[in-house]
Protein backbone atom coordinates (compact mmCIF):
# COMPACT_ATOMS: atom_id res chain seq x y z
CA UNK A 1 0.00 0.00 0.00
CA UNK A 2 1.25 3.52 -1.19
CA UNK A 3 1.64 6.28 2.05
CA UNK A 4 -1.78 7.88 1.81
CA UNK A 5 -3.53 4.37 2.17
CA UNK A 6 -1.22 3.08 5.09
CA UNK A 7 -2.09 6.66 6.50
CA UNK A 8 -5.98 6.24 6.42
CA UNK A 9 -5.66 2.60 7.97
CA UNK A 10 -3.13 3.61 10.77
CA UNK A 11 -6.28 6.73 11.64
CA UNK A 12 -8.66 3.79 11.35
CA UNK A 13 -6.81 1.61 13.77
CA UNK A 14 -6.03 4.47 16.47
CA UNK A 15 -9.65 5.23 16.39
CA UNK A 16 -11.06 1.68 16.71
CA UNK A 17 -8.09 0.93 19.44
CA UNK A 18 -9.15 3.80 21.24
CA UNK A 19 -12.64 3.60 21.16
CA UNK A 20 -12.97 0.77 23.28
CA UNK A 21 -16.70 1.28 24.10
CA UNK A 22 -17.56 1.82 21.10
CA UNK A 23 -18.63 5.20 21.39
CA UNK A 24 -17.47 6.31 18.19
CA UNK A 25 -18.12 3.51 15.88
CA UNK A 26 -20.78 0.97 16.60
CA UNK A 27 -20.22 -2.95 16.39
CA UNK A 28 -22.50 -2.74 13.36
CA UNK A 29 -20.46 0.12 11.97
CA UNK A 30 -17.74 -2.34 12.09
CA UNK A 31 -19.16 -5.14 10.78
CA UNK A 32 -20.38 -3.10 7.96
CA UNK A 33 -16.92 -1.61 7.04
CA UNK A 34 -15.60 -5.33 7.20
CA UNK A 35 -18.37 -6.67 4.58
CA UNK A 36 -18.45 -3.60 2.31
CA UNK A 37 -14.40 -3.81 2.19
CA UNK A 38 -14.61 -7.97 1.44
CA UNK A 39 -17.02 -7.10 -1.52
CA UNK A 40 -14.99 -4.16 -2.91
CA UNK A 41 -11.39 -5.95 -2.67
CA UNK A 42 -12.58 -9.16 -4.16
CA UNK A 43 -14.48 -7.33 -6.93
CA UNK A 44 -11.59 -5.20 -7.64
CA UNK A 45 -8.86 -8.70 -7.18
CA UNK A 46 -11.57 -10.39 -9.83
CA UNK A 47 -11.15 -7.20 -11.86
CA UNK A 48 -7.60 -7.43 -11.71
CA UNK A 49 -7.11 -11.40 -12.17
CA UNK A 50 -5.17 -11.82 -8.81
CA UNK A 51 -6.28 -12.53 -5.21
CA UNK A 52 -7.62 -10.64 -2.21
CA UNK A 53 -4.68 -9.37 -0.49
CA UNK A 54 -4.71 -7.70 3.06
CA UNK A 55 -3.53 -4.62 1.29
CA UNK A 56 -6.97 -4.46 -0.79
CA UNK A 57 -9.34 -5.43 1.98
CA UNK A 58 -7.57 -2.87 4.81
CA UNK A 59 -7.36 0.15 1.95
CA UNK A 60 -11.32 -0.54 1.27
CA UNK A 61 -12.37 -0.98 4.97
CA UNK A 62 -10.42 2.14 5.88
CA UNK A 63 -12.17 4.43 3.33
CA UNK A 64 -15.66 2.96 4.34
CA UNK A 65 -14.79 3.97 7.81
CA UNK A 66 -13.51 7.52 7.12
CA UNK A 67 -16.16 8.36 5.28
CA UNK A 68 -18.65 7.18 7.69
CA UNK A 69 -17.02 9.45 10.20
CA UNK A 70 -16.95 12.21 7.92
CA UNK A 71 -20.47 12.35 7.34
CA UNK A 72 -21.40 12.43 11.31
CA UNK A 73 -18.52 14.65 12.00
CA UNK A 74 -17.56 16.92 9.42
CA UNK A 75 -14.18 18.74 11.27
CA UNK A 76 -12.52 15.00 11.11
CA UNK A 77 -12.99 16.04 7.04
CA UNK A 78 -10.54 18.58 6.88
CA UNK A 79 -8.13 16.37 9.00
CA UNK A 80 -8.30 13.52 6.94
CA UNK A 81 -7.64 15.01 3.94
CA UNK A 82 -4.42 16.72 5.28
CA UNK A 83 -1.50 15.19 3.54
CA UNK A 84 2.30 15.11 4.90
CA UNK A 85 3.75 18.51 6.78
CA UNK A 86 6.90 20.37 5.29
CA UNK A 87 5.80 20.69 1.86
CA UNK A 88 6.61 24.77 2.68
CA UNK A 89 9.75 23.77 4.02
CA UNK A 90 10.46 21.18 0.95
CA UNK A 91 9.95 24.31 -1.46
CA UNK A 92 11.21 27.21 0.58
CA UNK A 93 14.51 26.16 1.70
CA UNK A 94 15.82 25.70 -1.50
CA UNK A 95 14.72 28.99 -2.69
CA UNK A 96 16.10 30.76 0.43
CA UNK A 97 19.25 29.62 0.00
CA UNK A 98 19.68 30.25 -3.25
CA UNK A 99 19.15 34.01 -2.60
CA UNK A 100 21.30 33.87 0.18
CA UNK A 101 24.08 32.21 -1.83
CA UNK A 102 23.46 34.47 -4.43
CA UNK A 103 24.69 37.36 -2.29
CA UNK A 104 27.30 35.87 -0.21
CA UNK A 105 30.44 36.41 -1.69
CA UNK A 106 28.99 40.12 -1.81
CA UNK A 107 30.48 40.29 1.84
CA UNK A 108 33.95 41.10 0.12
CA UNK A 109 35.27 43.83 -2.35
CA UNK A 110 32.47 43.01 -4.94
CA UNK A 111 34.94 44.20 -7.78
CA UNK A 112 38.10 41.74 -6.60
CA UNK A 113 38.10 38.23 -7.06
CA UNK A 114 40.34 37.09 -3.69
CA UNK A 115 42.23 34.00 -3.99
CA UNK A 116 41.38 33.25 -0.65
CA UNK A 117 37.90 34.03 -0.57
CA UNK A 118 36.33 33.34 3.25
CA UNK A 119 33.14 32.80 2.19
CA UNK A 120 33.68 30.72 -1.12
CA UNK A 121 36.24 28.64 0.84
CA UNK A 122 33.65 27.97 3.98
CA UNK A 123 31.23 26.64 1.56
CA UNK A 124 33.82 24.53 -0.31
CA UNK A 125 35.11 23.04 3.09
CA UNK A 126 31.57 22.42 5.02
CA UNK A 127 30.30 20.12 2.24
CA UNK A 128 34.03 18.25 1.93
CA UNK A 129 33.13 17.80 6.03
CA UNK A 130 29.79 16.78 5.29
CA UNK A 131 30.81 14.33 2.59
CA UNK A 132 33.58 12.96 4.86
CA UNK A 133 31.05 12.52 8.12
CA UNK A 134 28.69 10.39 5.75
CA UNK A 135 31.15 8.05 5.25
CA UNK A 136 32.05 7.35 8.41
CA UNK A 137 28.75 6.86 9.05
CA UNK A 138 28.47 4.29 6.29
CA UNK A 139 31.70 2.71 7.16
CA UNK A 140 29.91 2.37 10.55
CA UNK A 141 27.04 1.32 9.34
CA UNK A 142 28.95 -2.00 7.12
CA UNK A 143 31.02 -3.03 9.91
CA UNK A 144 28.34 -2.83 12.89
CA UNK A 145 26.80 -5.94 13.43
CA UNK A 146 23.58 -6.41 11.53
CA UNK A 147 21.32 -6.83 14.49
CA UNK A 148 22.78 -3.79 16.20
CA UNK A 149 22.75 -1.96 12.80
CA UNK A 150 18.94 -2.69 12.25
CA UNK A 151 18.36 -1.65 15.86
CA UNK A 152 19.83 1.55 15.86
CA UNK A 153 18.69 2.44 11.89
CA UNK A 154 15.56 4.12 13.16
CA UNK A 155 15.02 7.99 12.40
CA UNK A 156 17.26 8.62 15.58
CA UNK A 157 20.45 7.19 13.77
CA UNK A 158 23.04 9.77 13.49
CA UNK A 159 21.36 12.15 13.68
CA UNK A 160 23.98 14.23 15.98
CA UNK A 161 26.18 13.90 12.52
CA UNK A 162 24.76 13.69 9.44
CA UNK A 163 20.70 13.81 10.60
CA UNK A 164 20.60 16.95 12.43
CA UNK A 165 16.79 17.57 11.69
CA UNK A 166 15.32 14.74 13.60
CA UNK A 167 13.42 17.16 15.97
CA UNK A 168 11.60 18.06 12.35
CA UNK A 169 10.38 14.32 12.33
CA UNK A 170 6.89 15.59 13.18
CA UNK A 171 6.54 17.19 10.23
CA UNK A 172 5.55 13.49 8.80
CA UNK A 173 1.77 13.51 10.89
CA UNK A 174 0.97 17.49 9.66
CA UNK A 175 0.25 20.04 11.13
CA UNK A 176 -0.44 19.05 15.12
CA UNK A 177 -3.42 21.30 15.94
CA UNK A 178 -6.13 18.93 15.66
CA UNK A 179 -9.95 19.55 14.77
CA UNK A 180 -11.88 21.95 17.32
CA UNK A 181 -15.68 20.11 18.56
CA UNK A 182 -14.93 16.41 18.18
CA UNK A 183 -16.03 13.72 20.93
CA UNK A 184 -13.28 13.59 23.30
CA UNK A 185 -12.91 9.81 22.31
CA UNK A 186 -12.27 11.01 19.02
CA UNK A 187 -9.63 13.26 19.89
CA UNK A 188 -8.15 10.98 21.86
CA UNK A 189 -7.67 8.77 18.89
CA UNK A 190 -6.45 11.47 16.35
CA UNK A 191 -3.62 11.88 19.18
CA UNK A 192 -2.26 8.87 19.29
CA UNK A 193 -2.83 8.42 15.40
CA UNK A 194 -0.40 11.55 15.65
CA UNK A 195 1.96 9.68 17.71
CA UNK A 196 1.98 6.77 15.76
CA UNK A 197 1.87 7.82 12.32
CA UNK A 198 5.11 10.33 13.47
CA UNK A 199 7.10 6.99 14.72
CA UNK A 200 6.28 5.05 11.22
CA UNK A 201 7.22 7.67 9.18
CA UNK A 202 10.44 8.40 10.67
CA UNK A 203 12.44 6.82 8.19
CA UNK A 204 10.81 8.46 5.39
CA UNK A 205 10.47 11.86 6.75
CA UNK A 206 14.58 11.55 7.24
CA UNK A 207 14.51 11.04 3.50
CA UNK A 208 12.82 14.08 2.69
CA UNK A 209 14.36 16.27 4.88
CA UNK A 210 17.86 14.76 3.71
CA UNK A 211 16.96 15.76 -0.06
CA UNK A 212 15.63 19.14 1.21
CA UNK A 213 19.14 19.80 2.90
CA UNK A 214 21.27 18.63 -0.42
CA UNK A 215 18.87 20.64 -2.32
CA UNK A 216 19.42 23.71 -0.50
CA UNK A 217 23.20 22.64 0.00
CA UNK A 218 23.21 22.72 -3.72
CA UNK A 219 21.54 25.57 -4.78
CA UNK A 220 23.10 28.20 -2.11
CA UNK A 221 26.69 27.35 -3.86
CA UNK A 222 24.80 27.72 -7.60
CA UNK A 223 23.87 31.24 -6.39
CA UNK A 224 27.32 31.76 -5.17
CA UNK A 225 28.56 30.68 -8.54
CA UNK A 226 25.62 32.59 -10.84
CA UNK A 227 26.35 35.79 -8.70
CA UNK A 228 30.26 35.75 -8.88
CA UNK A 229 29.97 35.29 -12.83
CA UNK A 230 26.91 37.08 -13.54
CA UNK A 231 29.02 40.49 -11.88
CA UNK A 232 32.00 39.28 -13.90
CA UNK A 233 29.69 40.84 -16.99
CA UNK A 234 29.43 43.96 -15.73
CA UNK A 235 32.34 44.70 -13.53
CA UNK A 236 35.95 44.80 -14.06
CA UNK A 237 37.02 42.03 -11.40
CA UNK A 238 40.98 42.22 -9.77
CA UNK A 239 42.25 39.02 -8.98
CA UNK A 240 44.79 38.90 -5.56
CA UNK A 241 45.16 37.59 -2.62
CA UNK A 242 46.14 39.33 1.32
CA UNK A 243 47.28 37.53 4.13
CA UNK A 244 49.40 38.08 7.56
CA UNK A 245 50.34 34.60 8.56
CA UNK A 246 50.75 32.94 4.77
CA UNK A 247 53.21 33.68 2.03
CA UNK A 248 52.83 32.93 -1.53
CA UNK A 249 54.65 29.70 -1.17
CA UNK A 250 51.75 28.41 1.10
CA UNK A 251 49.11 30.10 -0.42
CA UNK A 252 50.55 28.63 -3.88
CA UNK A 253 49.94 24.60 -2.16
CA UNK A 254 46.35 25.62 -1.07
CA UNK A 255 45.34 26.64 -4.34
CA UNK A 256 47.28 24.02 -6.32
CA UNK A 257 45.16 21.15 -3.69
CA UNK A 258 41.82 22.99 -4.00
CA UNK A 259 41.70 23.45 -7.51
CA UNK A 260 43.45 20.33 -8.65
CA UNK A 261 40.30 18.24 -9.47
CA UNK A 262 39.30 21.38 -11.66
CA UNK A 263 42.59 21.89 -12.97
CA UNK A 264 42.75 17.71 -14.12
CA UNK A 265 39.18 17.28 -15.74
CA UNK A 266 38.95 20.36 -17.65
CA UNK A 267 42.82 20.68 -18.48
CA UNK A 268 43.85 24.02 -17.29
CA UNK A 269 47.36 25.41 -17.31
CA UNK A 270 48.56 25.56 -14.13
CA UNK A 271 50.17 28.78 -11.99
CA UNK A 272 53.63 29.44 -10.25
CA UNK A 273 54.65 30.29 -6.69
CA UNK A 274 56.01 33.25 -8.77
CA UNK A 275 52.08 34.12 -10.09
CA UNK A 276 50.69 33.97 -6.79
CA UNK A 277 52.91 36.03 -5.93
CA UNK A 278 52.66 38.96 -8.19
CA UNK A 279 48.69 38.61 -7.47
CA UNK A 280 49.32 39.62 -3.70
CA UNK A 281 47.11 42.87 -3.21
CA UNK A 282 49.99 45.85 -2.41
CA UNK A 283 49.36 48.02 0.33
CA UNK A 284 51.18 51.36 -1.55
CA UNK A 285 47.68 53.07 -2.61
CA UNK A 286 50.02 54.86 -6.04
CA UNK A 287 50.18 51.34 -7.11
CA UNK A 288 47.32 50.43 -8.87
CA UNK A 289 46.32 46.92 -9.03
CA UNK A 290 46.25 44.39 -12.07
CA UNK A 291 43.25 43.50 -13.26
CA UNK A 292 44.47 40.77 -15.14
CA UNK A 293 43.65 36.65 -14.42
CA UNK A 294 40.58 37.78 -13.26
CA UNK A 295 38.58 35.72 -15.58
CA UNK A 296 41.04 32.65 -14.82
CA UNK A 297 40.42 32.77 -10.87
CA UNK A 298 36.58 33.48 -11.66
CA UNK A 299 36.37 30.21 -13.63
CA UNK A 300 38.73 28.13 -11.02
CA UNK A 301 36.34 28.74 -8.45
CA UNK A 302 32.67 28.53 -10.48
CA UNK A 303 34.06 25.07 -11.39
CA UNK A 304 35.13 24.46 -8.40
CA UNK A 305 32.12 24.76 -6.26
CA UNK A 306 29.82 23.42 -9.67
CA UNK A 307 32.11 19.75 -9.35
CA UNK A 308 32.89 19.25 -5.32
CA UNK A 309 29.30 20.81 -4.18
CA UNK A 310 26.41 21.39 -6.76
CA UNK A 311 26.71 17.78 -8.80
CA UNK A 312 27.66 15.59 -5.32
CA UNK A 313 24.86 17.37 -3.23
CA UNK A 314 22.53 16.99 -6.48
CA UNK A 315 23.11 13.61 -6.89
CA UNK A 316 22.52 12.78 -3.38
CA UNK A 317 18.97 14.64 -3.37
CA UNK A 318 18.20 12.68 -5.93
CA UNK A 319 19.08 9.71 -4.15
CA UNK A 320 17.46 10.56 -1.68
CA UNK A 321 14.15 11.53 -3.45
CA UNK A 322 14.35 7.94 -5.10
CA UNK A 323 14.37 5.91 -2.04
CA UNK A 324 11.99 8.70 -0.29
CA UNK A 325 9.50 7.75 -3.64
CA UNK A 326 10.15 4.01 -2.78
CA UNK A 327 9.10 4.24 0.41
CA UNK A 328 5.34 6.08 0.01
CA UNK A 329 4.48 3.90 -3.01
CA UNK A 330 5.09 0.68 -0.82
CA UNK A 331 4.96 1.83 2.98
CA UNK A 332 6.50 -0.50 5.34
CA UNK A 333 3.63 -1.20 7.33
CA UNK A 334 3.34 -3.95 9.84
CA UNK A 335 1.03 -6.27 9.12
CA UNK A 336 1.84 -8.55 11.65
CA UNK A 337 0.61 -6.24 14.68
CA UNK A 338 -2.71 -8.09 16.74
CA UNK A 339 -5.27 -5.71 15.38
CA UNK A 340 -4.70 -6.64 11.74
CA UNK A 341 -4.38 -10.48 12.84
CA UNK A 342 -7.78 -9.46 13.91
CA UNK A 343 -9.16 -8.06 10.52
CA UNK A 344 -7.42 -10.95 8.54
CA UNK A 345 -10.72 -13.31 9.40
CA UNK A 346 -12.84 -10.76 8.33
CA UNK A 347 -11.94 -11.05 4.58
CA UNK A 348 -13.40 -14.47 4.34
CA UNK A 349 -10.70 -16.38 4.98
CA UNK A 350 -9.71 -19.43 7.54
CA UNK A 351 -9.52 -18.49 11.15
CA UNK A 352 -6.31 -17.79 12.78
CA UNK A 353 -4.38 -20.38 14.57
CA UNK A 354 -1.83 -19.18 17.49
CA UNK A 355 0.27 -22.26 18.59
CA UNK A 356 1.44 -21.83 21.94
CA UNK A 357 4.66 -23.07 23.48
CA UNK A 358 4.97 -22.61 27.06
CA UNK A 359 8.68 -22.87 28.80
CA UNK A 360 8.79 -24.44 32.31
CA UNK A 361 5.04 -23.70 32.66
CA UNK A 362 1.73 -25.63 32.81
CA UNK A 363 -1.45 -24.48 32.34
CA UNK A 364 -4.44 -25.36 34.46
CA UNK A 365 -8.08 -25.64 32.74
CA UNK A 366 -8.68 -21.87 33.81
CA UNK A 367 -5.66 -20.55 32.09
CA UNK A 368 -6.55 -22.77 29.35
CA UNK A 369 -9.34 -21.13 28.89
CA UNK A 370 -7.69 -17.65 28.78
CA UNK A 371 -5.46 -18.68 26.48
CA UNK A 372 -8.25 -18.63 23.91
CA UNK A 373 -9.82 -15.45 24.70
CA UNK A 374 -6.02 -14.31 24.03
CA UNK A 375 -5.98 -16.27 20.97
CA UNK A 376 -9.35 -14.26 19.94
CA UNK A 377 -7.64 -10.85 21.22
CA UNK A 378 -4.71 -11.25 18.65
CA UNK A 379 -6.34 -13.55 15.71
CA UNK A 380 -9.98 -12.85 15.52
CA UNK A 381 -13.07 -14.51 17.32
CA UNK A 382 -12.88 -17.26 15.45
CA UNK A 383 -9.06 -18.12 16.21
CA UNK A 384 -8.08 -21.89 17.42
CA UNK A 385 -5.54 -22.19 19.89
CA UNK A 386 -2.76 -24.87 19.22
CA UNK A 387 -1.55 -25.63 22.46
CA UNK A 388 2.27 -27.45 22.26
CA UNK A 389 3.54 -29.53 25.56
CA UNK A 390 5.34 -27.44 28.29
CA UNK A 391 8.81 -27.39 27.51
CA UNK A 392 11.29 -28.12 30.64
CA UNK A 393 13.59 -25.48 32.20
CA UNK A 394 16.81 -25.81 31.03
CA UNK A 395 15.97 -28.57 28.50
CA UNK A 396 17.89 -27.93 24.73
CA UNK A 397 15.70 -25.60 22.39
CA UNK A 398 16.12 -28.55 19.75
CA UNK A 399 14.90 -30.73 22.13
CA UNK A 400 12.20 -28.92 23.66
CA UNK A 401 10.28 -28.52 20.52
CA UNK A 402 10.36 -32.07 19.38
CA UNK A 403 11.18 -31.60 15.65
CA UNK A 404 8.22 -29.00 14.99
CA UNK A 405 8.67 -27.32 12.25
CA UNK A 406 8.27 -23.37 13.38
CA UNK A 407 7.74 -21.81 9.31
CA UNK A 408 4.51 -23.63 8.70
CA UNK A 409 1.51 -21.87 6.44
CA UNK A 410 -0.85 -23.27 8.57
CA UNK A 411 0.17 -21.40 11.90
CA UNK A 412 -1.22 -17.47 11.71
CA UNK A 413 1.39 -17.05 14.75
CA UNK A 414 3.92 -18.97 17.18
CA UNK A 415 3.71 -17.43 20.54
CA UNK A 416 6.06 -18.61 23.29
CA UNK A 417 4.32 -18.08 26.61
CA UNK A 418 6.99 -17.18 29.87
CA UNK A 419 5.43 -17.06 33.61
CA UNK A 420 6.50 -13.81 35.24
CA UNK A 421 6.96 -15.65 38.51
CA UNK A 422 9.74 -16.38 36.45
CA UNK A 423 13.15 -14.44 36.55
CA UNK A 424 14.16 -14.36 33.36
CA UNK A 425 17.39 -16.50 32.50
CA UNK A 426 19.96 -15.90 29.46
CA UNK A 427 21.28 -19.21 29.56
CA UNK A 428 17.71 -20.99 29.80
CA UNK A 429 14.76 -18.54 28.34
CA UNK A 430 16.98 -16.70 25.99
CA UNK A 431 18.19 -19.54 24.37
CA UNK A 432 15.30 -20.82 24.09
CA UNK A 433 14.00 -17.42 22.49
CA UNK A 434 16.97 -16.93 20.54
CA UNK A 435 16.46 -19.90 18.99
CA UNK A 436 12.69 -19.02 17.76
CA UNK A 437 14.07 -15.67 16.41
CA UNK A 438 16.40 -17.25 14.26
CA UNK A 439 14.31 -19.64 13.18
CA UNK A 440 11.43 -17.81 12.58
CA UNK A 441 12.52 -13.98 13.01
CA UNK A 442 8.64 -12.41 11.76
CA UNK A 443 6.22 -15.32 13.15
CA UNK A 444 6.87 -15.06 16.85
CA UNK A 445 5.54 -13.65 19.42
CA UNK A 446 6.14 -13.28 23.54
CA UNK A 447 3.54 -13.78 25.95
CA UNK A 448 4.30 -13.22 29.88
CA UNK A 449 1.44 -14.21 31.88
CA UNK A 450 0.96 -12.29 35.14
CA UNK A 451 -2.08 -14.10 36.57
CA UNK A 452 -0.20 -16.74 39.04
CA UNK A 453 2.57 -13.45 40.46
CA UNK A 454 -0.80 -11.23 40.67
CA UNK A 455 -2.34 -13.64 42.37
CA UNK A 456 -0.04 -14.54 45.14
CA UNK A 457 1.38 -10.60 45.90
CA UNK A 458 -2.46 -9.58 45.41
CA UNK A 459 -2.95 -9.30 49.46
CA UNK A 460 0.72 -8.30 49.79
CA UNK A 461 2.10 -4.42 50.61
CA UNK A 462 3.21 -2.97 47.36
CA UNK A 463 2.64 -6.57 45.64
CA UNK A 464 1.68 -4.46 42.44
CA UNK A 465 4.52 -2.57 42.35
CA UNK A 466 6.57 -5.66 42.92
CA UNK A 467 4.76 -7.04 39.83
CA UNK A 468 5.18 -3.73 37.78
CA UNK A 469 8.97 -4.54 38.06
CA UNK A 470 8.81 -7.72 37.71
CA UNK A 471 7.01 -6.80 34.30
CA UNK A 472 9.60 -3.88 33.43
CA UNK A 473 12.40 -6.90 34.14
CA UNK A 474 10.91 -9.04 31.18
CA UNK A 475 10.26 -5.99 28.72
CA UNK A 476 14.00 -5.00 29.27
CA UNK A 477 14.92 -8.62 28.66
CA UNK A 478 12.62 -9.33 25.58
CA UNK A 479 14.01 -5.90 24.43
CA UNK A 480 17.43 -7.17 24.49
CA UNK A 481 16.63 -10.12 22.18
CA UNK A 482 14.46 -7.72 19.70
CA UNK A 483 11.04 -8.57 20.74
CA UNK A 484 8.21 -7.45 22.59
CA UNK A 485 6.88 -8.61 25.69
CA UNK A 486 3.20 -9.24 25.13
CA UNK A 487 1.73 -9.11 29.13
CA UNK A 488 -1.40 -11.17 29.47
CA UNK A 489 -3.09 -12.25 32.37
CA UNK A 490 -4.68 -15.53 31.63
CA UNK A 491 -7.00 -15.63 34.74
CA UNK A 492 -9.08 -12.16 33.43
CA UNK A 493 -8.05 -11.43 30.13
CA UNK A 494 -9.85 -8.37 30.18
CA UNK A 495 -7.34 -7.47 32.63
CA UNK A 496 -5.06 -6.99 29.86
CA UNK A 497 -6.66 -6.23 26.91
CA UNK A 498 -4.32 -6.16 23.74
CA UNK A 499 -5.12 -4.09 20.63
CA UNK A 500 -8.59 -4.82 20.05
CA UNK A 501 -11.58 -3.11 17.86
CA UNK A 502 -12.01 -4.30 14.43
CA UNK A 503 -15.35 -6.17 14.25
Amino acid sequence: MNEQVARDVVLVRAIETVDRKHEILSDDDRMYASRSARELAEWQASASKSAVTPDHFLQQRSEQILKRLAERTPALRAFVRRGAGGKWLAAGLPLLALLVGAGVDRISDPHRVDLLSAPLLAIIGWNLLVYLLMLAWLIARLLMPAAEAEAKAGPGFGRGLVYPFYPFSRLAAGRAALPRKLPATLTAALVEFLADWTRLCGKLTQLRLSRTLHLAAALFALGAVLSLVARGFFSQYVAGWESTFLDAAQVHAVLSVLFAPVAWLIQLPGFSVADIEALRFTRDVTEAPSAAGGERWVLLYAATLLLLVVVPRLVLGAVAHWRARRIAANFPLDLEQPYFRQLRGKMGGPPGVLRVLPYSFTLDEARDRGLASVAAMLLGEQARVMLRPSSSYGDEPVDALGGAALIDPAISLTAVLFNLAATPENENHGAFLAHLLRAAPRNVAVLIDESSLAERLATQAGGRSRVDERIALWQAFCAHHRVTATIVNLLEPQARPLEQGAA
